[in-house]
């Protein structure tokens, strides 16, 4: 995943305005719904190498590893959503009922996304769409509603076309591991992933975070939670 760090989030629109991100105070544990499997998948059919397949899990991914000063800075270090690879133009679908927050909006994920606040104060967020989606502000969508097309983050559509799918709070200010919250074989999903990234060792704690359901929520901003002094493997160069 491509994601651009905008510390207090001004962008320029493509109109030229310039609008704020979100960087409300984050929600309390209190507000937000808790994970019971209350999601679906973002893509219809069965997973396999002609359709989509799980590319990138949530957390301390040695991608994210990698660049946790740079692109996922911002993220704590930590690669803070799920990558579904997947041909450009494979339908994507909403996990579950809600109000479309933004089309295209300040969150990154290029070259087009769409948030969805959903009950209990869950947003998701679908980054790297092909095209802009038809839908607008404020519209209603049900689960399993197509919302948009896949696309590619290196606006190619042959060097790395997939999904992106963040679980937020609604203050976009947490990041949840998706796993727990959508209904899917996980197990098979994880052993089937495509970009071959596993997760980071810390060897001073080899066995932290080393299974897709362990990873840790994310807080916008806040420190980096892998800097490792033994990891492995280890970065080539050094973090970028």
């Amino acid at each position: 995943m491509r994601k651009r760090s905008w510390g207090l989030g001004l962008l320029l629109a493509g109109g030229g305005a310039v609008a704020w991100a979100h960087y409300a105070p984050a929600l309390p544990d209190s507000a937000i719904a808790k994970p019971s499997r209350q999601f679906g998948l973002p893509f219809a059919g069965a997973p396999g190498p002609e359709t989509w397949l799980l590319g990138q899990g949530y957390g301390n991914t040695t991608g994210a590893y990698r660049q946790r000063r740079s692109t996922y800075v911002n993220l704590q270090g930590v690669h803070a959503g799920l990558d579904f690879s997947a041909p450009c133009g494979t339908p994507v679908r909403a996990i579950g009922d809600g109000v479309v927050a933004e089309v295209d909006g300040p969150h990154g994920s290029p070259p087009h996304n769409v948030v969805i606040n959903h009950a209990g104060n869950l947003s998701s967020l679908y980054g790297h769409l092909r095209v802009r989606s038809p839908l607008r502000v404020g519209q209603r969508v049900t689960r399993g509603q197509v919302i948009g097309e896949s696309g590619d983050s290196q606006f190619t559509c042959v060097s790395a076309p997939h999904l992106h799918l963040e679980l937020r709070d609604r203050s976009h200010q947490r990041f949840f591991n998706p796993l727990p919250y959508i209904a899917a074989d996980w197990d098979s999903l994880a052993l089937a992933g495509s970009f071959g990234r596993g997760y980071e060792y810390d060897l001073a704690a080899p066995r932290k975070w080393q299974t897709p359901e362990s990873q840790p929520e994310v807080r916008r901003g806040g420190r980096i939670l892998n800097e490792f002094a033994r990891p492995w493997p280890p970065s080539p160069g050094g973090a970028r």
